[in-house]
């Protein structure tokens, strides 16, 4: 069973479950009653919003301004009921970064970075029509998706939600995406707005950044999803600039509604409210989960006179006005269509062959041909399990989800050698039976409901080792005390719900939680106390240690010699809540690797990791194949490029690092995690690749980089101005014996008449290219002057860079091929 399947908590659901507990007082927040201005006419909502606000009671206003308990819920993350006796309909709001997470099945597509990295708009657009329509199908009408912050740690835990590094690329798939989501019916929320780039004390983090900064690299990517018509705007956990994301009139009113013309509804993330009058003046019209700030606080602010009920109307009138837009009002929306599996999964499927990244393939090693395809070691814990999505709220529900191990003895055929070794253990081997005194069953302990189960004893260990306890449990997890200490203490806030989505769910679907330790040699006291509760459980008890390690990896060496060529699969499991704390691999991975690729030098390394990985053991590797989070196609599509079915589609939409000392943030806490609840955007407008040109380093692997089975030429560069922008004209030809796919990218240096500060060259354009074998194709790529413009402080403004400006392109940041230089005049 796929680990996608398996109970487990998303934030949302955590979160209200937990909502009761952690609410904070519901005193309303004076603001005076200053007189109400707002940018909307009261006529743009149109006669059916305007004739319900004038028939609603006070009472039936809040009702619509936050999130309540849903009396047939499908486990969507929020619910507002609607106003029957007016004809309003509830909204269910459900996440859906990577599919639509309910309780029941639905496609669980590759991961948003995963699609990025396929540089193609149109499969922007057909990933949102699959989510849209299947939103519908679910009984949902809002999609808390999708999440267009930057790439700008390469720690943070929901990197593999988003786009990319640069805000070009991340711009133009978010509002590609939308269109896709809302052309089926379904209300999508872009999130999260602003600066949320970072999981690590993100309810709490003030993050300082300049004008500049803000508009050039973090706000592109929401301000493309405003121009596609964004029907809602999900507010942010942190402050910006001092003040809560939720509760900033500066990004909810200045930017979003007078700047930018946004004239849907904004929400809060999940518990991100913190005031009543000061986020509802600021802009904020809805409070999700719950009502603690905008449900008895906002009545008591209207009839106290602090909050003008203006403000509610104005509020209403924003939320009515979509559901106006998408035929919630007048039973105009088209019927909710049958969910349509087959299709979904097709778009899983050209998704993760379109994104699969080839990062290195030395010798050809790729695609798997004659022996090597004859004779194959598959070695890694996710070669066996399947590694669909992230944890959180990205975490779907898969209709299935194949193993890579079986779809690759499936593509090999009859007459193929294809072995398997574990390599790394997730979920623990068996406690030796002798080890504890008195003897437990150790693999599969029962309690009865209502019973309460002790056990106080001794574990013997033959010889000092690291041990890593690892526990399954189906229902409350059990009390493990080992030598006093509390193996698995329930961790601090939300933390608990937050552990991945691979490694916190054994294969059959038991909840696993993980101690690592060094036991010296001898008797240990080990108590353990598990509840029946009320339906009763089953909890294992198991370890892993240098021995058991060193096992795997012998036995892993030995399927590598055996075979012709390797196949293993490393992991890095992320998500929501949590960030890395490294860029490196988890676990013992690195030296997994290294002993494999020293016994048999024609491994393939494949790659299902949340954002950018250093390799230190890539010089031994034959090839690396970077997948991401596949979703439930993955194994197929994993499959399919290695074998050559079709070729890797894929570029880097984040440069990755040599190493942890060589990256933005690298070094300096104040701009990563951040220094006494500050964080400071220091880098400036560098974010990503820029900061790699700006600084000369070097990264592991850059910006746009993805190799083809084949090779491309670049010729004939002419650059024509155009709109106060540029057409870039290009000729690429497959020089190859192959058909495959290119990205062709174009980038553009500084303007000498700006004295602002500017990257070295920032992406203007790229397209993706499929060239049969030999074919020539003459592109032309239009930079925007958006692009070409950087914002002036002292206008507030975009102020356009005139002059000669340096065109590049090739087919990374840092694979240049060709150059010359244009002049931009306004």
């Amino acid at each position: 069973m796929s680990h996608a399947a398996s109970d487990g908590f998303s934030r949302r659901s955590a979160l209200r479950l937990l909502g009761g507990a952690i609410a904070v007082a519901t005193a309303a927040t004076s603001t005076g009653s200053a007189p109400f201005a707002y940018a909307e006419s009261r006529s743009s909502a149109g006669p059916r919003v305007e004739g319900r606000i004038g028939k609603l009671t006070l009472d039936e206003k809040i009702s619509l301004l936050h999130g309540a308990t849903d009396p047939t819920s499908l486990g969507q993350a929020g619910y507002v009921p609607g106003v029957p006796r007016l004809g309003i309909p509830p909204l269910r709001l459900a996440d859906g970064p990577a599919g639509v997470r309910v309780t029941q099945h639905a496609t669980a597509l590759p991961a948003p970075v995963l699609l990025a990295s396929a540089f193609d708009p149109g499969l922007a657009h057909r990933y949102g029509q699959v989510i849209g329509r299947e939103g519908r199908a679910l009984g949902q009408d809002v999609l808390l998706s999708p999440m267009v912050n930057l790439i700008r740690t390469p720690y943070a835990g929901r990197n593999f939600e988003t786009f990319s590094e640069d805000p070009l690329l991340a711009g133009d798939l978010v509002a590609a995406e939308i269109r896709g989501i809302q052309g089926e019916g379904l209300i999508a929320t872009v999130k999260h707005f602003a600066l949320n780039n970072q999981e690590k004390d993100r309810m709490s983090i003030d993050v300082r950044v300049d004008e500049q900064t803000m508009h050039e690299v973090e706000l592109r990517g929401f301000e493309a999803a405003i121009a596609a018509r964004s029907g809602a705007v999900m507010g942010a956990y942190n402050k910006v600039n001092g003040t809560f994301a939720c509760e900033n009139k500066t990004l909810l009113t200045d930017v979003l509604r007078d700047q930018w013309g946004f004239d849907g509804w904004v929400m809060t993330d999940w518990f991100a409210a913190h005031s009543t009058g000061a986020a509802i003046t600021a802009g904020l019209d809805m409070e999700m989960p719950d009502g603690t700030y905008f449900g008895a606080a906002l009545k008591t602010a209207v009839q106290n006179g602090s909050v003008s009920e203006t403000y509610v109307d104005r509020a209403v009138r924003r939320v009515l006005a979509v559901m106006d837009r998408f035929g919630l009002l007048d039973a105009s929306a088209p019927p909710r269509p049958g969910r349509d599996p087959k299709a979904g999964a097709a778009v899983a499927l050209e998704v993760a062959k379109a994104g699969a990244t080839l990062l290195r393939n030395d010798g050809r090693a790729l695609p798997l041909t004659g022996a090597a395809a004859r004779s194959i070691a598959v070695v890694g814990p996710t070669g066996s399990l399947p590694f669909v999505s992230g944890g959180g709220s990205a975490h779907v529900v898969p209709d299935q989800a194949d193993s890579p191990l079986d779809a690759i003895k499936s593509r090999a055929g009859r007459g193929a050698r294809v072995s398997y070794a574990l390599g790394e253990d997730l979920f623990g081997k068996p406690i030796p039976a002798d080890a504890p005194n008195p003897a437990f069953n150790t693999e599969a302990q029962a309690v009865a409901a209502g019973r309460t189960w002790t056990y106080d004893g001794t574990l013997t260990v033959a010889d000092a080792d690291e041990w890593t306890f690892v526990i399954h449990y189906s229902g409350e997890r059990p009390k493990v005390l080992l030598d006093g200490e509390d193996l698995f203490p329930v961790a601090p806030g939300f933390g608990e719900y937050f552990s991945g989505g691979l490694v916190s769910a054994a294969p059959d679907g038991l909840s696993v939680r993980r101690k690592t330790l060094d036991l010296a040699k001898g008797a240990h006291r080990l108590q353990v106390t598990a509840q029946g509760g009320s339906g009763g459980q089953l909890f294992r008890l198991r370890r892993i240690t240098g021995a058991t390690r060193a096992q795997d990896v012998a036995e892993a060496v030995k399927a590598a010699r055996a075979a012709h060529s390797v196949v293993l699969f490393a992991y890095e499991d992320a998500t929501e809540g949590l960030d890395r704390t490294t860029i490196a691999l988890p676990g013992h991975q690195a030296r997994l690797i290294e002993a494999v690729t020293a016994a048999n030098p024609r491994t393939t390394v494949v790659l299902n990791t949340s954002s950018s990985t250093s390799m230190p053991w890539v010089d031994r590797t034959a090839a690396v194949l970077q997948m991401y989070y596949p979703g439930q196609q993955g194994a197929a599509a994993t499959a399919a490029v290695l074998f050559g079915d079709c070729d890797p589609g894929g570029r880097l939409t984040q440069s990755f690092a040599v190493d942890d000392d060589h990256h933005p943030v690298a070094g300096d806490p104040r701009r990563y995690p951040g220094v006494d609840g500050t964080e400071e955007y220091s880098e400036g407008i560098h974010a990503g690749y820029r900061w790699y040109d700006a600084e000369g380093v070097r990264p592991l692997f850059p910006f746009g980089h993805g190799l083809s089975y084949t090779s491309f030429a670049y010729d004939d560069l002419r650059v024509r101005r155009a709109h106060q922008g540029l057409d870039v004209t290009f000729t690429v030809r497959n020089t190859g014996r192959r058909d495959g796919i290119e990205v062709a990218q174009v980038y553009v240096g500084r303007s000498p008449d700006l004295q602002l500060d500017q990257a070295v060259r920032v992406l203007g354009g790229y397209r993706r290219l499929a060239l049969r074998a030999g074919e020539r194709r003459q592109v032309t790529v239009r930079v925007s002057a958006r692009t070409l413009s950087s914002w002036d402080v002292k206008r507030h403004g975009w102020v356009l860079g005139t002059g000669r400006r340096t065109v590049w392109v090739g087919a990374s940041s840092r694979d240049l091929r060709l150059k010359t230089t244009a002049e931009v005049s306004a």
